[in-house]
């Protein structure tokens, strides 16, 4: 692990919501130490979060995100970030630039959670929206 961010949802756990135990995080930047494919050892890389069944009919239909039987990194029954190590499919990691600092490449998750909206909504150049809060996420939609 290079990098793990701390997010408000992780201070919400440790407080007792969703009745959590085990290690939280789930924005990080680390780097593959072992992996199936061997190129990927040595490499920065950031990780998608959700852990999905691919097999449901979520999974089928390439929704693996809203899985119901998917394990959240750090969240719901996978170990998170706040370690030295952590363990995800190789399907869950994206290889970062060289040029993207760690520190900025660790704010990618939130990011993603931000964007994933526009595939949900058609919202087009030009058309008005309002932001709601005022956490990370807000900061970057």
């Amino acid at each position: 692990m290079l990098v793990a961010g701390v997010c408000n949802t992780d201070l919400e756990l440790l407080q007792g919501y969703y009745a959590f135990s085990g290690t939280p995080g789930h924005e990080f930047v680390g780097e593959v130490v072992s992996a199936g494919d061997s190129s990927l050892a040595g490499q920065r890389v950031v990780g998608e979060i959700n852990l999905a069944c691919n097999r449901c009919e979520f999974c089928r239909h390439g929704l693996q995100r809203h899985c119901p039987n998917r394990t959240v990194l750090g969240i719901a029954q996978h170990p998170g970030a706040f370690a030295e190590f952590l363990t995800l499919p190789e399907e869950n990691l994206h290889v970062l630039p060289d040029s993207l600092a760690s520190e900025q490449a660790v704010f990618v998750e939130p990011l993603a959670a931000a964007c994933e909206i526009l595939d949900q909504v058609d919202i087009r150049p030009g058309t008005p929206v309002a932001v709601l809060g005022d956490g990370k996420l807000a900061a970057r939609a």
